[in-house]
């Protein structure tokens, strides 16, 4: 172990998509590219400060993975489902609709149902680390569930202007759901990142939290391992959400588009294998299928990736949030989030104001700086919300 931390001699370059991008996101991709292992990155058009990596931050490294440039959230992802369904029913049974999602999903911290729900995930190898092993009860308990934050399902309709997805142009009624890998994830997170700090004591203080592990060694194996279940339950966590919507609904899926955020894969860029890593980033090689959302009342998009290499086959992953959670419970009323929920049409079941459609970028502007980056193949309208009930102050 190195007790002077030797950077590049250069540092490693990156992209930029996007204007007016946060200051503080930028200067944590350039710290991001100071480090030993760094070949080359992104800095998406949804770009602000996290952990670390920034959010919409894209980090390749060779033979090392770094936990805080995944994410909190492992595996973190979107999914769609589209309904056989008249698509009338999003306003002549709103009320069913609302009731089905406040019956068959459970948000915030801590959050997991009485009778826990079955997935094939759960006969899984949940022994491929400790902190795993240690957590598969209370993963089991939260499977199906969703966090806090910016997590959300809703129910919406999605128009296409082409054929796309099998189905004709047209309308239809549909659920998206955003969720991640729950309690479980986040431990699995903070374990690691830990750890990973406590291996490179060297890292000066801005570079901490960019602390890594080497995948040759037996942390760097179990971190892998881990995160790759974390990817699987928070698959899991949508489908059996998604499952028991749909039971309730007596409805068939006739569509459908997952992709997932805040995790690594290992990939070939610039004729080496990397690991590159997408903290709040989508996955977007050429034919990749993905959904980009805006905020609880504007637009999400379903996009096919161009595979463009200069941003490491990435695009952004959201609309981006321009303030932080505790200025947006300083500075937005719930006055205004009715307004706003009214003007669009949109029926909100809960959320806190730190969620508000104000705290976001404008989607339509991120699209448009990644226009080179996907293709818009359909849009999706949020109709009917829920995200994680306010900790205070608020009634809906």
């Amino acid at each position: 172990m190195s007790e002077r931390f030797e950077e590049r001699d250069e540092p490693a370059p990156y992209r930029q998509w996007g204007v007016d991008l946060d200051p503080a996101a930028l200067e944590q991709m350039d710290n991001a590219c100071r480090l030993p292992i760094s070949e080359r990155g992104a800095v998406m058009a949804d770009a602000h400060r996290g952990y670390g990596l920034p959010i919409g931050g894209v980090l390749a490294t060779e033979g090392a993975v770094i936990p805080y440039a995944v994410g909190v959230d492992i595996a973190c992802r979107m999914k769609l489902s589209v309904f056989d369904l008249p698509v009338e029913d999003i306003e002549e049974k709103s009320d069913f609709l609302a009731n089905v999602l406040e019956y068959e999903t459970a948000f915030g911290v801590g959050a997991e149902f009485d009778k826990p729900r079955d997935h094939p995930v759960m006969d899984e190898d949940w022994s491929v680390s400790p902190v795993t092993r240690k957590l598969k009860e209370k993963a089991r308990r939260q499977l199906g569930s969703s966090g806090s934050g910016n997590h959300f399902a809703e129910f919406g309709i999605l128009t296409l202007d082409e054929p796309e997805l099998g189905l004709e142009p047209g309308e239809y009624l549909a659920l998206l759901t955003h969720s991640g890998s729950r309690g479980v994830g986040a431990a699995v997170a903070n374990h690691y990142s830990k750890l990973a700090k406590k291996l490179h004591p060297e890292l000066p203080k801005e570079l901490n939290h960019l602390a890594w592990l080497d995948l040759d060694s037996e942390p760097g194996r179990e971190y892998w391992a881990a995160m790759q279940l974390m990817g699987n339950y928070a698959s899991a966590n949508h489908a059996v959400m998604h499952h028991e919507i749909t039971a309730r609904l007596a409805a068939k899926v006739i569509a459908g588009v997952e992709n997932h955020h805040n995790f690594a894969w290992k990939e070939v860029h610039d004729g080496k294998e990397v690991i590159v890593h997408r903290k709040g980033a989508t996955p977007a090689a050429e034919g990749d299928l993905g959904v980009i959302p805006g905020s609880m009342t504007e637009p999400a998009f379903v996009v096919r990736g161009k595979g463009n290499e200069e941003s490491l086959n990435s695009a952004a992953h959201g609309a981006g949030r321009v303030m932080s959670r505790t200025q947006a419970r300083r500075s937005i009323s719930w006055d205004e989030i009715e307004a706003e929920l009214q003007e669009k049409k949109v029926r909100l079941l809960s959320a806190d104001r730190d969620e508000a459609p104000g705290v976001y970028k404008n989607i339509e502007e991120v699209m448009e700086a990644q226009k080179d980056l996907v293709d818009i193949i359909a849009r999706f309208d949020p109709r009917i919300v829920k995200m994680a009930p306010p900790k205070r102050g608020r009634r809906w």
